[in-house]
Parts: C-alpha cells; structure tokens; sequence
C-alpha cells in the first residue's frame, strides 16, 4: 500500500530552505547552478560576478539567491566586505609602530626644548614614542636662564633631564650655555641651524634651499620675505610643519640629537 506524505503542497509552493551567504572574494571557484559554468571569480561589481574557467573564458552572471554551487551544496554569493584602513606599520620617527598601546605614565625626567615650534615639531615626529616611553617634552622660550632652569629642576638618577638647544656651533652663546650645565644627570645637545624651521628639508617644502638673512634682521621675518611667503610668522609654521610627514622630511643633524635625548631620558643611570 503506497505511503503519501500528510504535506500535500506541491513542491514548487512549498518555501525553499535558506542557503549560506559567501562572499565572492576573488579566486574563489563556484559552478553557476543554471549553466553549470565553473570558474574561480575574478571581478565582483553592481550586483553581478565574473567567472573564468580553466580554458581562461570569461562569464558574468547575476548574483541571485542560490545562484551557485560551492563544492556541491548551493549558495548565495554576495559581494566582499570592503577591506579597512591599513594599519601602519612604522611610527613617523621610524620605529616599530605598536597598535593599541597605551601611553606610560608620565617620567619623572623630562626634555626640554627652546620653543613651541620646537615642541611642536618634536610632538608631530617623535609622539607615539614619547607617549609609549611616557616622556613628557616642554618649553623655555629660550635658553638665557638654563643653568638656573637646571638647578631648579634639580635632575637625578630618577628623573634626567634632557635639553634640545638651537645654534649649538662651537664659539656661539649658546654653546657657552650649554658649557655651564655640569650635571651628570642632565644632557644639553643641540643642532647648528639658527631656529628649528632649518631642521626641515627645503625639499620638503618645495623650495631650493633656506635663504641666508642678513645679520641684524629678524630671521624668520627675513625668511618669509625672501621666499615670498606673507610675513606672518605664525602662518609660515604652519605650512612649514605641514610639510613634516616623517623622520624623512628632516635633517640628520636634528634627527640623531632628538634620539639621543629619548635615550638619555629612558635609560636608567
């Protein structure tokens, strides 16, 4: 006696079990269920995918709910999620970026620099280091008083005191203020070039090189208007610190100071 199944819906009515969803990454091989055309995708766009056979042709087809095949069982293709922002790798100073971490609590040493644009600048190469080490960097607005800004400070084993100085050449006021600070917890560096904006590659601001200024003008008034820049110190700055991406946008000389001061700072005595 023939047995009937009590769902008496014909099968072209009854609703169709959902099929899983997969992404049409390319390289993928999927057989078309209409055509039984097998190809690995190579194209995924405006709701359709391209297919390449072993015989290299190409085909297009739909991407329709159970469209496709993947190794025997139907599935729906469906178009890749878009890929995230790449993270970087390397820190603007060069060092080995460290995703997601924290920044230290803040040292008892310090570094010290003559300016905000010095400050600035260091920030903008050198701060996810600085945070990770938990370096603080501040500012003088010159370096007249430093010894008495040393003494005050009063460095020691646990907190060393590190100071970036403008116009360090042999002879210069500068270097007879440095010449005065003889702690051995603290290290006074510097580089040659009359303010920080030398620091940074004339390349890298689209310019031939740093015009020379007369003596007895204002330098960074006498950059502006050689290079033909409004004479507003502030704005030049500006578009003189956008033009910093990466260690690679700034001398040498500044360069090997700057990580001379983070491992003095960091480096127990």
């Amino acid at each position: 006696m023939r047995q009937y199944s009590p769902d008496l819906t014909p099968p072209w009515k009854k609703p169709q079990q959902p099929v899983p969803e997969v992404p049409a990454e390319p390289g993928l091989v999927v057989e078309e269920a209409g055509t039984g055309f097998c190809g690995a995708v190579i194209r995924c766009e405006a709701g359709t995918v391209t297919l390449e056979d072993r015989f290299g042709k190409h085909r297009v087809f739909p991407m329709e709910p159970r469209g496709f095949l993947l190794e025997g069982r139907a599935v729906t293709l469906v178009r890749p999620s878009p890929a995230g922002p790449a993270r970087p790798t390397r820190t603007a100073s060069g060092s080995v970026a460290v995703p997601g971490a924290r920044a230290r609590v803040a040292r008892a040493g310090r570094i010290y620099v003559e300016g905000r644009h010095d400050a600035e600048l260091v920030e903008k190469v050198w701060g996810d280091d600085l945070r990770i080490e938990g370096v603080v960097v501040e500012y003088l607005e010159g370096v007249d008083d430093l010894p008495s800004i040393v003494e005050s400070f009063a460095p020691g084993p646990d907190a060393r005191l590190g100071v970036l100085v403008d116009h360090l050449v042999p002879g210069s006021k500068e270097w007879r203020i440095a010449e005065s600070v003889t702690s051995d917890h603290a290290l006074v560096v510097g580089h040659p070039y009359i303010d920080i904006w030398e620091a940074v590659k004339p390349s890298s601001l689209g310019i031939a090189e740093w015009p020379r200024v007369p003596r007895g003008q204002d330098w960074k008034t006498g950059v502006c208007r050689a290079l033909g820049w409004p004479e507003n110190t502030g704005a030049a700055w500006q578009r003189i610190l956008a033009g910093v991406r990466s260690y690679k946008d700034l001398e040498p000389e500044l360069l090997g100071r700057v990580e001379e001061l983070i491992d003095f700072v960091t480096t127990p005595a």
